[in-house]
């Protein structure tokens, strides 16, 4: 909002991006696109929510260039590692080299559409190209889940996931969305952009920037 009001209040010809979420509609069954509603299941959604309404409100009541991406997961090796994707890449890594530790998880049956960040950013910097301002839903269109994101990652090793990896019920969340789907067409007509790497490509890249952090 502050930035928002800064931009209106200067006049300058500013272009403001917000980095919107996924969470935002929470579960999608089906393939949620820029007018499926949204629906938060956690605070950290329902700020995003709130910070696309006031995105869309200023710029069709001040006529700024102010969009929002609505990002579905998108995962780098720069992902922390408490994260989940690159606590199982990182584990996988480790268990790979000789370690003996358990990878414990909590609900492998979710589902998400993961894509490579880096794609993601281009994505961002198109919405900014535009004569006109809107918003987007930027994802891969291919759902998998996180059992599967998990056997990638231990098969890019040449193990089985299953020998190593345990469930742990206190790492189960209360509202964790359960599957999340994605249309990005319009993103696909109006800025020319589709992902190029899936899920199968994000998992070995990351394995292949890991290795190499443990190298050096």
């Amino acid at each position: 909002m502050n930035l928002l009001e800064a931009i209106r209040f200067t006049g300058l010809p500013i272009k403001f991006y917000n980095a919107g979420s996924s969470e935002c509609f929470g579960n999608t069954p089906e393939p949620a696109d820029e007018n499926t509603p949204f629906r938060p299941r956690s605070p950290y959604a329902t700020a995003k929510a709130a910070a696309f309404w006031e995105v869309a409100n200023y710029r069709e009541s001040y006529r700024l260039f102010a969009c929002s991406g609505i990002l579905f997961n998108h995962e780098s090796p720069l992902r922390p590692r408490r994260f989940v994707t690159r606590k199982i890449v990182s584990a996988a890594c480790r268990i790979a080299k000789g370690s003996s530790e358990k990878l414990k998880l909590g609900n492998i049956s979710i589902q998400r559409d993961w894509g490579w960040s880096p794609e993601y950013v281009e994505a961002m910097w198109l919405m900014l190209q535009q004569e006109k301002a809107d918003d987007y839903v930027i994802a891969t269109g291919e759902t998998h889940s996180l059992e599967d994101f998990v056997a990638a990652a231990f098969s890019a090793v040449g193990l089985q996931w299953k020998d190593y990896v345990t469930t742990d019920e206190n790492l189960l969340r209360p509202a964790d969305l359960a599957i999340s789907r994605a249309n990005p067409e319009k993103a696909r007509k109006k800025l020319g952009w589709s992902a190029k790497y899936k899920m199968p490509d994000v998992v070995k890249m990351m394995i292949e920037a890991e290795f190499k952090s443990l190298a050096d």
